[in-house]
């Protein structure tokens, strides 16, 4: 089916179907021959086994399993990365008896506009004495980050951007948090708002608060949080 669909070698995607558990002797064996770049995707990702779990899978603390699987799907290079269901079971992105979206369909609906194609890989180190050559780089890059303390809440503070603002003064943010702090709980709140239907059952706008650009990056526990920054401009080690 993948030769018809997609002809050209040069672009015909490598399909791997083993059994849906990750057998590590399996794999080994199979990237030995394959070469490592042979999975370009991830498909059934449910995250439980016999349709999810009723208190978690379709709930806000789901997403901080979810979106860190999006995230190291992503580092290498995989190209899709498939929900087990849009609908049925408790895993489903969408209720199954009223269609209304659980919370894990808001974050992905974020990541889709807001990820690019490109996955830059963020450490954070103490300063070294030793100069290194850099240069010059300007681009837009979001960055994903999520708190997740399971005996105490509390909120974390980045350390202060040490990049220059060409052109954005502000910077836009994404702070995703559960109604009242209940990350059992599926609703979802954006900046505070609640992300449920309109009247008309359309989504509601996802827009983000703008905030300095300068100032450090706070996170809050139990949170998941999309920053943007326009026309990012830094020392890149080359």
């Amino acid at each position: 089916m993948v030769k018809e669909l997609q002809p050209d070698p040069k672009t015909q995607p490598k399909v791997l179907g083993p059994s849906g558990f990750y057998d590590e002797k399996w794999f080994n064996s199979f990237l030995e021959v394959s070469g490592q770049e042979v999975v370009d995707g991830v498909s059934e990702s449910g995250g439980a086994l016999q349709g999810g779990v009723k208190d978690v899978s379709p709930t806000f603390a789901d997403g901080f399993w979810y979106f860190d699987q999006l995230g190291i799907a992503s580092t290498y290079n995989h190209k899709v990365f498939c929900r087990q269901t849009l609908i049925g079971g408790n895993y489903a992105l969408f209720k199954t008896t009223t269609f209304i979206p659980n919370p894990d369909y808001y974050g992905s609906l974020l990541w889709h506009r807001l990820m690019e194609n490109i996955v830059l890989a963020v450490t954070q180190e103490s300063q070294e004495s030793n100069p290194k050559k850099t240069k010059d780089s300007s681009f837009d890059v979001t960055l994903s980050s999520y708190e997740h303390h399971r005996r105490n809440l509390r909120s974390t503070d980045a350390a202060k951007p040490n990049f220059e603002f060409k052109s954005y003064l502000n910077r836009e943010e994404y702070h995703l948090t559960a109604l009242g702090g209940n990350i059992q709980g599926q609703i979802m709140l954006l900046n505070v708002v609640p992300m449920v239907l309109t009247d008309t059952f359309d989504i509601l706008a996802m827009d983000p608060k703008l905030v300095n650009a300068s100032t450090p990056i706070s996170v809050a526990g139990h949170s998941i949080v999309y920053e943007t920054i326009r026309d990012f401009h830094a020392p890149v080690c080359v």
